[in-house]
């Protein structure tokens, strides 16, 4: 009966946040893609700077065996993208979006892949916590789970506006997010079943994922944002911005607030 609730919470979970998140990209935030760049930016910098690197190295893992798996993650994303980059170049114009001859090559994002292996990884992580939440106390669990969705409805919007930018259909965008969703619930499995194995890694899967939003702020959405320099244009997008920290920081706390 208890995994029952750890796999139905992770699934649960994870769809609500996934239908709500699809719901604000292509319905109330459409038309304002550009801006949803910029709280994209806070939203991933502040998963990965201030919940997912906190967890990491407040495990009790050895530092620089932390810091080992981030440089190698930088350089695993950089190859990545490099495929990503030749693969663009032979790229087709025309997809029914109207822009000028060349646009689809400069402006598509280049991240799509590195958000899908960070999402992964964060959702199975995600499930791990429930699942040794539940274990703790059902209670515990409902309100990490319950917790862990507030978190990733501004999280998967990041990742519709990612994939979104770099060319994706709504319906491929839809089904990636989907398959990353999931996760969780393989990641609810693997804690039922095999927690006490899995604690010593959890924090290098927290890193792994944690780099992944790092690079594809640094290296693909801010660079977009730069293209827009006039300053009509950097005050929305430190306000956005500083509205994606803020959001996944009141988040953080009210996570641990309730011992997640």
């Amino acid at each position: 009966m208890l995994l029952t609730w750890i796999v139905l919470s992770a699934v649960a979970g994870g769809l609500f946040a996934l239908v709500v998140a699809h719901w604000l990209a292509y319905r109330v935030f459409a038309g304002y893609l550009h801006h949803m760049v910029s709280l994209s930016v806070g939203v991933l910098l502040a998963v990965a700077l201030l919940h997912l690197l906190p967890e990491a190295f407040e495990s009790g893992q050895n530092a620089q065996a932390l810091f080992g798996v981030m440089l190698a993650a930088v350089i695993g994303f950089f190859v990545l993208e490099k495929i990503a980059l030749l693969r663009h170049s032979h790229h087709h114009e025309g997809d029914g979006h109207h822009h000028h001859h060349g646009h689809d090559r400069i402006e598509a994002g280049r991240g799509g892949v590195m958000i899908l292996i960070g999402s992964s990884l964060h959702n199975l992580v995600d499930g791990i916590l429930i699942a040794a939440a539940f274990l703790v106390d059902p209670t515990l669990g409902l309100l990490t789970a319950v917790s862990i969705i507030l978190h990733e409805v501004p999280h998967k919007l990041s990742d519709f506006v990612v994939l979104i930018n770099a060319g994706l259909t709504r319906k491929k965008a839809f089904e990636l997010i989907l398959f990353t969703s999931l996760c969780s619930a393989l990641g609810g499995l693997l804690g039922y079943f095999v927690l006490g194995h899995l604690r010593p890694v959890l924090p290098f899967f927290l890193v792994v994922a944690a780099t992944s939003f790092l690079y594809i702020s640094i290296a693909d959405l801010m660079p977009q944002m730069h293209q827009r320099s006039g300053l009509r244009e950097a005050g929305p997008q430190l306000v956005l911005v500083a509205l994606g920290v803020s959001v996944i920081y009141i988040t953080t706390l009210v996570m641990h607030a309730n011992g997640a």
